[in-house]
């Protein structure tokens, strides 16, 4: 059996936007249900994501630790950014994310997953890229600030990496999602099968 997500939508008789934000905002729609009962629905409104989960010929896996305020924790993530404008090529942000988080740059580039982190209460699509063949990037580091000039950067091995997700000790969700992708990639047909990284989008859709 195959199964995949399909596009849907549902009649909307009314919308109002009560928030809006630097990057995202609030949207309130009445959503017409299956039975004709008009209910409200509260969500998030977001230009989308991309991570970068940067593989090393070691087998480490390049990972940031930042405070993410709305959790107060200090996290363990993958280099990841907003997509800035409607449109932007993914890999291009991406790139620029892994560059400016980390100051390393990428020959090997395929499309790890696509994922909507809380499709319940937010839009936000995030592609998660697989990037190999790294090394240290040209010019000056990009100028960090607020909570990025207090990040840390290291390099870890994917099983440690699994055995935190596993154990519950690492929680953001593109390094527990593209870490066990990876894994299962790894152990299915291989990295190389994976998709281009400008393989199509329909989330945020985008020109090659």
């Amino acid at each position: 059996m195959t199964i995949r997500d399909t596009s849907e939508e549902w009649e909307i008789r009314a919308t109002q936007t009560p928030f809006v934000g630097n990057k995202t905002s609030v949207r309130t729609d009445d959503v017409v249900m299956p039975g004709g009962v008009v209910v409200t629905r509260d969500y998030q409104v977001h230009p989308g994501s991309v991570a970068v989960l940067a593989l090393d010929d070691a087998g480490r896996v390049l990972v940031i630790r930042q405070y993410r305020h709305p959790v107060r924790q200090k996290l363990w993530e993958i280099p990841a950014g907003l997509l800035d404008v409607p449109g932007e090529n993914p890999l291009h942000a991406a790139q620029r994310e892994l560059y400016e988080e980390a100051h390393v740059k990428a020959e090997d580039w395929r499309v790890l997953t696509d994922v909507y982190t809380t499709p319940g209460g937010c839009d936000e699509a995030v592609r998660i890229f697989l990037a190999r063949e790294l090394s240290e990037a040209e010019g000056e580091r990009f100028e960090v600030e607020d909570e990025e000039a207090d990040m840390e950067l290291e390099r870890v091995p994917v099983p440690d990496l699994v055995r935190g997700v596993l154990a519950g000790e690492l929680h953001n969700n593109c390094l527990v999602v593209g870490v066990l992708s990876l894994v299962a990639a790894e152990r299915g047909d291989g990295l190389d099968a994976l998709r281009p990284a400008h393989a199509p989008w329909p989330a945020r859709p985008f020109e090659a």
